[in-house]
């Protein structure tokens, strides 16, 4: 009977610590007060307004800051590397690892210069599209096969100022649409938690 008790106390125990209930969003970016309004920055943004919109902090912790939020059951944790953007993977595979976290519910938030300027694009696999973050990533999960949030920041640039631009602040009409977008980025990674990978794609790709 005791046993029979235990199994059920163990069971209700598991529940509450369901790993397909936990999920890690990673925005991409590069630490330090002269990067945080680049363009290249819009991952930290991006969880930044999620941060805000759910009233939590950011808390330092190793190769990154951290935050944690619950959501319908599901648990969100945040985190924006330390590592600067090139060594992105470093930090993805570590707290996958330390919050055992599986590759299907994990999410990366990054620039992409091939889309418009606040289009969204979320998908389940694809190449790194030339991005250093992402490169990275690959390389440390040795898979492709990962959820990325692409944020456009589309490719008006001239020709040799491709990293001037990335890492260039926003301009004035860019900055006067960036909230709208923020929002509506911080509703998809929700989404992402709570409706699943398919629906949210269908709801926000191309919006």
């Amino acid at each position: 009977m005791l046993a029979f008790f235990g199994r059920i106390l163990t069971t209700k125990k598991k529940e509450k610590t369901d790993p397909m209930k936990k999920f890690l969003i990673v925005g991409l970016g590069n630490v330090g007060a002269k990067y945080e309004e680049t363009r290249h920055n819009i991952g930290f943004k991006i969880l930044d307004q999620l941060a805000a919109e759910e009233e939590i902090t950011f808390e330092t912790v190793k190769l990154g800051d951290r935050a944690e939020f619950k959501f319908k059951g599901r648990t969100f944790v945040l985190l924006k590397p330390s590592t600067f953007m090139n060594l992105s993977g470093k930090a993805v595979n570590y707290w996958m690892q330390k919050e055992k976290v599986s590759l299907e519910n994990l999410m990366i938030v990054t620039d992409d210069l091939n889309l418009p300027f606040g289009t969204l694009r979320i998908k389940t696999k694809g190449s790194d599209g030339g991005h250093n973050g992402l490169k990275d990533v690959q390389a440390q999960l040795n898979t492709s096969k990962y959820t990325r949030f692409r944020f456009g920041i589309s490719d008006k640039f001239s020709k040799g100022n491709q990293i001037d631009y990335v890492l260039g602040e926003w301009n004035e009409e860019e900055r006067n649409e960036l909230s709208e977008r923020l929002k509506t980025s911080a509703k998809a990674i929700r989404s992402f938690g709570t409706a699943g990978i398919n629906n949210t794609m269908n709801e926000f790709n191309g919006k």
